[in-house]
């Protein structure tokens, strides 16, 4: 008679307070067996690495179902080619500028995405690493004074907010279309159905509703710098064939500054959301 051996999930902790490395192989990762553990351990962690699992984007969709399904990209493409190149995205080249500063993806959406998997195609010779930071375990961290005074905070978010980071003088044509996409009213502390709380903070965040601008920038700008820095924070030096994952609602990303002309290719999916901002 024969046993079947069960799948063991394979990881080692890249810090205390964010970030996982999967060891496990590409057949081991499309089996299915290990989807429960990997989504657990996705949102105790914030951040998985993979690397070096080299998945084809047919193999990157399959996984994203896997762990839940995935969603239509932008442009309504199944895996989205994240690129600074006008050349290769000429629709959204201005507003992917956004992604070299401190962002979380969805913040203009009620339901936001869950996760976004990236596979590194091609890398620049200089810059293009990605950052990340987990906005849930720096939220534990903070003394419980700080947690009193900004648990019911109010942010209105907006793209036009974002696109003022690498283009701080806009046409007024620039500046009527990034404001006709509208703005959100958030948590700053958003508080998961598992109880567990983080911060929504990045690029998009405008400002705290009912404090006066220069009070509110300063929190805003306070808690991003405690979330970002090095406890909670880790970069990613790629290397081709990589493929990370983070939980959409707990981590802040950008990548490091790169040129636009180096041909650097991510191909993106991204994971059906599960939680409003707001329970």
């Amino acid at each position: 008679m024969t046993v079947e051996t069960k799948i063991q999930l394979r990881q080692e902790a890249i810090k205390p307070g964010i970030g996982t490395r999967i060891l496990n192989t590409k057949d081991e990762l499309l089996s299915g067996e290990l989807s429960d553990e990997i989504n657990a351990l996705l949102e105790q962690r914030a951040v998985l690495v993979f690397p070096q699992v080299n998945f084809t984007d047919e193999e990157q969709l399959r996984f994203t179902d896997l762990l839940g399904g995935s969603v239509t990209e932008i442009q309504g493409s199944e895996v989205f080619k994240v690129s600074l190149d006008e050349g290769v995205n000429a629709r959204v080249a201005e507003y992917l500028k956004g992604s070299l500063y401190w962002h979380i993806d969805g913040t203009m959406h009620q339901l936001p995405i869950r996760a976004s998997m990236l596979t590194a195609v091609k890398l620049s010779d200089e810059g293009g690493d990605t950052a990340f930071a987990n906005t849930a375990t720096s939220y534990e961290a903070l003394d419980g004074k700080t947690k009193a005074e900004i648990d019911d905070l109010r942010v209105v978010h907006s793209l036009w907010r974002s696109q003022l980071y690498h283009t701080p003088e806009p046409t007024v044509e620039q500046l009527d279309n990034w404001q006709s996409h509208g703005e959100a009213e958030l948590p700053l502390v958003c508080t998961h159905n598992s109880g567990r709380k983080s911060m929504v903070l990045g690029n998009t965040a405008h400002y705290i509703k009912g404090l006066d601008p220069k009070e509110s920038h300063r929190i805003l700008h306070s808690l991003r710098e405690h979330a970002t820095s090095e406890p909670f924070s880790y970069v990613h030096k790629w290397t081709v064939g990589d493929t990370i994952i983070w939980d959409n609602r707990t981590s802040l990303h950008r990548a490091t500054p790169y040129d636009p002309a180096s041909g650097r290719m991510m191909h993106r999916t991204i994971l059906q959301g599960v939680e409003a901002w707001e329970n």
